[in-house]
């Protein structure tokens, strides 16, 4: 039976990180459904993705229950779905019934990632070519990033350097047209850099104390979003 320090080296203060995960979330979706020409509001939210997959991993290694985990998740994507569309695009919902919500590409990176720590080898496959080729949230890249923080949970140093890999190539993938790139000296620098800025949270050992009711997170997710849709009707956005 593994100890808590050997299954995890890393920041186990879940709740906290979840917390600044939803506040960056929010910010973000505020930014993209009211303020799309302020970046900051976008840049804030690159927080959000590599929480929430750090929290996955720590969920993979602690749970009791993994398919009543992987079951929230699941139930959570399709409750969230209607809203997710009306929050973002209203104006073509037909069009977009089949971009899938965050939600979904957490559900199947984390059924991915049990795949293959179970040796369910074709659940695995099966997780990372749906996200491969469906039309998801940053697609396979929740599943490299719990790898990332899965295979490295005892190794810190190496974690930091294989995260600030996968980061790297933002640097060289922007664009001077985009409104939301970082141009340093007319270097356009794609905005998903921001998400290095999660790195520290992950690896610093906090001791916040903070408790979430766990039902929190999952309803606070299409209860945001039906409220950003219902703002954006009543304004006409």
């Amino acid at each position: 039976m593994e100890t808590q320090e050997r299954k995890l080296r890393t920041n186990l203060d879940t709740d906290l990180l979840k917390l600044v995960a939803i506040a960056a979330m929010l910010v973000d979706h505020i930014g993209g459904a009211f303020f799309p020409e302020i970046p900051v509001f976008r840049w804030i939210g690159r927080l959000a993705f590599p929480l929430f997959c750090y929290c996955l991993t720590v969920g993979l290694l602690y749970t009791h229950d993994i398919r009543r985990y992987l079951g929230r998740l699941a139930i959570f994507a399709v409750v969230s779905q209607p809203f997710w569309i009306l929050a973002f695009n209203a104006d073509d919902i037909l069009g977009n019934l089949t971009n899938w919500n965050i939600f979904f590409t957490l559900f199947l990176s984390l059924l991915a990632m049990w795949g293959l720590t179970t040796r369910r080898w074709w659940l695995f496959v099966l997780g990372v070519l749906v996200l491969a080729f469906g039309s998801f949230d940053y697609n396979y890249n929740g599943v490299i990033l719990i790898l990332i923080f899965y295979f490295c949970r005892n190794k810190p140093a190496l974690l930091a350097g294989l995260y600030t890999l996968f980061w790297i190539p933002a640097l060289w993938g922007g664009s001077l047209e985009d409104p939301l790139a970082l141009v340093v000296g007319g270097h356009a620098v794609n905005w998903t850099i921001f998400g290095l800025l999660a790195l520290p949270l992950i690896l610093c050992r906090t001791h916040s104390g903070i408790r979430i009711p766990k039902w929190f997170f999952y309803a606070f997710y299409p209860a945001h979003l039906a409220i950003i849709a219902l703002v954006g009707w009543c304004m006409g956005v």
